[in-house]
């Protein structure tokens, strides 16, 4: 009797702890998500299941590369809606068209993993694209061969961490989702699970 006890006690306690870090979409991943997508894809394995792994949010400087106020801008973005501290990016290769050398300055960006991955994804569906004016969805066209998932944003005003002065220095950014998946078709399973709003396929 005291062993049911117990054993009860420890099942209660598990949710209670996962809800707890207030990524949404973990706990739901994890919980339901999964598990239907393994039934809805026809997958025999628990492991094929679509996964997100991580969120590079990167912001590219182009020609205001040396502006330091625009590169302050950009990185306090990065840092109020995602919660972490950005990383410089540099140019891998040398671009004479574009003046650019090999080791330049090119942009900014963060890499989210785990509680931060999820919790950014679910603000970003659930609050800031609702808040894009004239919004039909985001494209069908975004996904790469091994399935990962790039959104770009031209205003980083509908982001609601930033304050009205640091959005009066307009820039762009973009989010690559990096889903682990067998095939592209899996990984925009995923992220419609998740609330992606997809525009609508013409017929």
């Amino acid at each position: 009797m005291a062993t049911a006890t117990k054993t009860t006690a420890t099942k209660t306690a598990k949710p209670a702890k996962t809800t707890s870090t207030g990524a949404r979409l973990r706990v739901q991943y994890n919980d339901a998500l999964a598990a239907e997508l393994i039934k809805e894809l026809g997958l025999t394995n628990a492991h094929q299941a679509p996964k997100l792994e991580k969120v590079i949010v990167n912001i590219g400087l182009g020609k205001a590369k040396d502006d330091k106020k625009m590169m302050e801008v950009a990185a306090n973005t990065l840092r109020k809606i995602t919660g972490q501290q950005p990383m410089e990016t540099f140019a891998k290769n040398s671009i004479a068209g574009f003046k650019l050398r090999e080791g330049n300055k090119i942009g900014l960006k963060v890499t989210l993993r785990g509680e931060k991955m999820y919790e950014f994804t679910d603000r970003l569906i659930s609050i800031v694209l609702p808040r894009l004016r004239d919004f039909h969805g985001v494209s069908l066209k975004a996904f790469d061969k091994q399935g990962n998932y790039s959104l770009g944003l031209i205003d980083q005003s509908v982001f609601p961490e930033l304050s009205f002065e640091e959005t009066t220095t307009i820039h762009g950014l973009q989010a690559v989702f990096v889903i682990k998946c067998q095939e592209p078709a899996h990984a925009k399973a995923l992220l419609e699970k998740f609330g992606m709003p997809f525009e609508k396929e013409n017929k």
